[in-house]
């Protein structure tokens, strides 16, 4: 089990950074289901390999499981636990989902050992995914299916090995994996976050989120991350 922590920044954007920032309780959360989680990514993507535990919480405490590639699947999964605590701020009636949890796909090379993720070129998908969990709690808002989030205002790239600098949420990787109820009263959907380049953000602007998907599917353009990837804009 690695332990790894560094400080976190929120990445705000102007389409869901509506609220105001909640300020701290001063009461160290608990991950609440994280066993639940743990057995519906186990069943659905695969063995968790490693549990990225947080040190130090805030509002919410967010781990990230981690799915070890196989030969079936070349690649590692990255799922939080813990952002789907509390419930996001959506509309009355609306219908949309109140529980979320992210994941993320990285290529079967990169690296996890604790000398490696001290540089951000490797750190930086879980800090991506810490922050983007973190988002709806501390910002009052809601987090959803085609919402892009720029990294930070400027934006910047996630790191120096890329410029990847923003990202979309789509939906699961299988239907299965969609969603997890917990009880009657909750139902955690999961989604998928894509990195994007700022032209491709901007594309999903103007063309809206549909027009930006149909670019990533002609590039053939995968979840799974690639920082030197070809613009799909």
């Amino acid at each position: 089990m690695v332990e790894v922590e560094k400080n976190c920044v929120i990445a705000t954007g102007r389409a869901i950074s509506r609220g105001a920032r909640k300020k701290s309780s001063g009461v160290m959360p608990v991950e609440q289901c994280l066993e639940q989680i743990s057995a519906h990514v186990e069943s659905t993507l695969g063995t968790v390999d490693t549990i990225f535990h947080e040190i130090v919480s805030d509002t919410i405490h967010i781990d990230v499981l981690q799915v070890a590639p196989t030969e079936e699947s070349p690649f590692w999964r990255l799922v939080t636990s813990g952002m789907s605590d509390l419930p996001m701020s959506t509309l009355s009636g609306s219908g949309d989902a109140r529980y979320a949890e992210l994941m993320l796909t990285l290529p079967a090379y990169w690296r996890f050992d604790q000398e490696s993720l001290q540089d951000e070129n490797w750190y930086w998908p879980l800090r991506l995914l810490k922050q983007l969990a973190r988002l709806p709690h501390s910002h009052q808002a809601w987090l959803g299916w085609g919402h892009a989030i720029p990294n930070g205002n400027p934006v910047e790239p996630y790191a120096e090995n890329t410029r990847l600098c923003g990202s979309i949420i789509l939906l699961g990787v299988s239907e299965k994996f969609e969603t997890l109820r917990i009880n009657a009263d909750k139902e955690i959907r999961f989604f998928t976050v894509v990195p994007l380049y700022q032209e491709e953000m901007e594309l999903r602007r103007t063309s809206g989120t549909s027009g930006l998907l149909e670019r990533l599917v002609h590039a053939q353009v995968s979840d799974i991350i690639d920082p030197q990837r070809k613009s799909a804009a």
